[in-house]
Formats: C-alpha cells, sequence, structure tokens
C-alpha cells in the first residue's frame, strides 16, 4: 500500500509540471505554433507567454551526432527554432559532441552503436550544415549560437560530478521514464552508460543556462522527461525557473516514421538525397497529411492552406506541389526547389524528357552484350534485390524510356542509349532514374 501510495504522490507531482494547452496567448511565438500544431507539453505556459512577449526567452534544442547528416525527421524542431528566431527569441542549437558518446536510449529497443571520437566530430561538421539555410546566426540579439556539450561534458571529474549533481537524481523517478520503462518492459537490456544520459542532459540545461541565460529547452514528446529532470536541477542548485516546451513525435497517416522511406532515410544533404529526390519525397505526401505538414514544415499562409482542408482527390495535387516547392526551397533554396518542381512537371504532366533527374553511372561495356532487364533494374538503387526486380518486372511496373518492359529476361543493351545519351528507368509512375553510360 505504501508503494501504491508513492506511486500515486510521484505521479501527481509530476502533472503538475505539465501545463494544459491555452487558447489565448498573447505572444507571435506561441500563437503561431499553437496554430500550427507544434505544441504537445508546456511546462509553464503562463511564465513562457509572458517572457516570449517581452522576447526574453533563450532557449535550445540538442541534436545528437549520430549521423553524417540529420533527416526530414529532424526538420520539425529545425522549423521550430526558426519560428522561435522570427518571433524576436533566441535560438541555441546544441551539438551533442559529448552526448553522443554515451547514446539516446529514449524511443529505442536495443542501445545505440557506439561512435568514436573521429566519427562524431566528422558526424558533427555535416550536421552543422543543415542548420544554415533555417537560422540567421551572429551576435544580435535574436541570433542563434551553435555550441557543442562535449565543451563541459568531456571536461567533468566523474567523483565530483557524482558528488555534487547526483544527489538530485533518484532511481525510484528515473526508472518511470518512458525511454526507461520501454526497455524493461521489452526485457531489453539498459546499460548503466545509457542510464546516464539523462542526467547528462539535464546538466546541459544547467550549464546552457548558466553561461548563456538560456531559461527554455525544446525538443519532441519523447524527451519530455529528460526535459523536466534539467528544469527541477536548475531549480535545486541554482533557484532557477526553467521552462520546458515539448512538440509531437510526427509519422505520417500510414504509420511511416517521418523522413522514412521503403529505400531509407531522407537527408537534408543533397549529396545523400538529391534534390529532386526530396522534392518528390514531400510530392508524395499522403493525402491526410497534406494540410498538417504544409502547417509543420513550410511558412504558407494558414489561411491559404485551410483553403485545401476541404479539397480531396487528384484536387490536392497543386497542394502536394506547393508543400514540395516550399520544404525544397527552406532546405536546399529556391532555385533548386522551382528546378525540382519544373523537373517534375515535365516528367509527368508533359511526359517530356528531363536530364535533371536522378543519374546513375554504368559502363558501356557492360551493357554491349546486352544483360536481362532484372539485372539492369538490380544495379541501380530502385531496388533492393534481384528478388525484388523480377516482381515489379512481372507486375508491369518497370519501364525503360517509358516503356513497360513485360519480360524480365529481355535483353537490354547499349543500344537503349537515347539521342541525350541516356536510359531511363523508371518504377511505378514516380521514381525515376537515368543511366548514363561511360
Amino acid at each position: 500500500m505504501l508503494y501504491v501510495l508513492k506511486v500515486f504522490l510521484f505521479s501527481i507531482n509530476h502533472q503538475t509540471i505539465k501545463s494544459k494547452l491555452m487558447t489565448n496567448f498573447q505572444s507571435n511565438f506561441l500563437k503561431i505554433i499553437s496554430d500550427r500544431g507544434f505544441i504537445q507539453d508546456c511546462s509553464d505556459f503562463d511564465t513562457l507567454d509572458k517572457l516570449a512577449s517581452d522576447e526574453k526567452l533563450i532557449a535550445y534544442i540538442g541534436f545528437d551526432c549520430t549521423a553524417p547528416t540529420l533527416h526530414a525527421g529532424s526538420l520539425l524542431q529545425i522549423m521550430l527554432l526558426r519560428w522561435f528566431q522570427k518571433t524576436g527569441n533566441k535560438p541555441i542549437v546544441l551539438m551533442g559532441g559529448g552526448t553522443t558518446k554515451v547514446g539516446d536510449p529514449s524511443g529505442k529497443d536495443e542501445s545505440r552503436k557506439l561512435l568514436t571520437s573521429e566519427i562524431i566530430n566528422k558526424n558533427m561538421e555535416g550536421i552543422k550544415k543543415c542548420f544554415s539555410n533555417y537560422l540567421e546566426f551572429g551576435s544580435k540579439k535574436s541570433d542563434a549560437i551553435m555550441v557543442d556539450n562535449a565543451d563541459w561534458l568531456d571536461r567533468l571529474s566523474y567523483i565530483d560530478f557524482l558528488r555534487e549533481y547526483g544527489q538530485h537524481f533518484t532511481i525510484n523517478k528515473m526508472i518511470k521514464f518512458d525511454s526507461v520503462q520501454l526497455r524493461l518492459e521489452r526485457e531489453q537490456p539498459l546499460s548503466f552508460l545509457e542510464f546516464n544520459y539523462m542526467v547528462l542532459q539535464a546538466f546541459d540545461f544547467l550549464e546552457l543556462a548558466r553561461r548563456y541565460k538560456c531559461n527554455m529547452q525544446m525538443g519532441g514528446s519523447d524527451q519530455w522527461g529528460n526535459i523536466i529532470n534539467g528544469i527541477e536541477l536548475g531549480r535545486k542548485t541554482d533557484g532557477l525557473n526553467l521552462l520546458g516546451l515539448t512538440s509531437p513525435l510526427l509519422t505520417s497517416s500510414s504509420g511511416a516514421k517521418m523522413g522514412k522511406t521503403a529505400s531509407g532515410a531522407i537527408w537534408l544533404d543533397q549529396e545523400r538525397t538529391p534534390a529532386y529526390e526530396f522534392w518528390q519525397y514531400w510530392r508524395n505526401t499522403d493525402d491526410q497529411d497534406v494540410c498538417k505538414f504544409l502547417k509543420l514544415f513550410t511558412e504558407v499562409n494558414l489561411d491559404e492552406i485551410s483553403k485545401f482542408e476541404k479539397i480531396r482527390g487528384s484536387e490536392l495535387n497543386e497542394a502536394k506541389i506547393m508543400l514540395a516547392t516550399e520544404v525544397t526551397s527552406l532546405c536546399h533554396g529556391k532555385e533548386i526547389a522551382l528546378a525540382s518542381e519544373k523537373v517534375a512537371r515535365d516528367t509527368f504532366s508533359d511526359s517530356k524528357f528531363s536530364s535533371d533527374l536522378p543519374t546513375t553511372n554504368l559502363s558501356r561495356e557492360d551493357l554491349t552484350a546486352g544483360v536481362p532487364a532484372f539485372e539492369l533494374l538490380n544495379k541501380t538503387e530502385l531496388v533492393k534485390s534481384k528478388a525484388e526486380a523480377r516482381r515489379l518486372i512481372k507486375g508491369g511496373g518497370f519501364r525503360i524510356n517509358d516503356k513497360i518492359i513485360e519480360n524480365e529476361l529481355e535483353a537490354i543493351s547499349d543500344a537503349a542509349e537515347n539521342q541525350d545519351g541516356f536510359i531511363k528507368l523508371s518504377v511505378g509512375k514516380k521514381r525515376h532514374l537515368l543511366i548514363k553510360l561511360i
């Protein structure tokens, strides 16, 4: 009975720090992100609204360096930082050069692969580039700054850190966080290394408050427990009144994770995901998600978006094109976005050939004697295996130079090269690739 009472009291205490969503905001920041669907939880809306109205907010979002760049799943947080800055507040982009060495267990069934310092630093350089088109960096009041938590985490003395800060964290509370419960419920091991992550993230918040007067942390809803830890650590050690704000974890209407496709991640770096493929990813958005994504990932006026909310079917195509072009403009620039849109319109609407489609090189010698159609398809990234290539061809889903290939064994030679020097491969109606013979 005593244990049940303790759990109940913890639940009550935990919930009191989570404010209900308000509707009568005074600050432009909260008005905008509320109307556009960015808000999941907040620790104190009243205080946040007042500070935002006075342009006295400094907030950060952390990005661990687990990959060479960010993918489209990170765009919601990047857009949140963008709106934060556009409404007069100062954003901090925190690179996780230190925390990546531990690995965030949030939302993971198993431990992340430990990366070397060299790989982490290389990944960090790639991730930094993702913010250049979204935020203004500099020394003015609302200019963004970028910092690396390795600057303080790498210098910590373990025993001194435990003595000074470990006393403010209880195992009783930490094991109730979702990141821990997920592992325990599925009987997956949670290493002591990972268990320290939430302590280090809380210390990040405290350190940013001390160094830069940062008074708010933002992040996805899976970070709520970690954010609360930081708020409480700041209060217990320095008497600070820190704030937390989270946004929903997004999936498409089909249940797929944002930024992921059957063929892999949609990266924000053109070298990993060409601009046309990036544009096409957003063009292929499900009808049910178009208006939601326009609100979250673009700056299109809400009145204009509302015009599409009652439209269904093919009439939504222009909204999807708008979504793709606006998102690509923010990420890669307007000129590249319009060029990607033109390629799509030429390819799909006017049935024209466009040399701006994704291209791969192939030795002419490989095709001189001719190769079976399924083998040619398997040489590309359009399929993952010969078995998939065979299934596509048997189902009528593969074309060469817009001609359906009906026989998986049909020999394809360099004679298929068109006058522009390419062979165009198409899978379904929306995925295309040019082969350049060299």
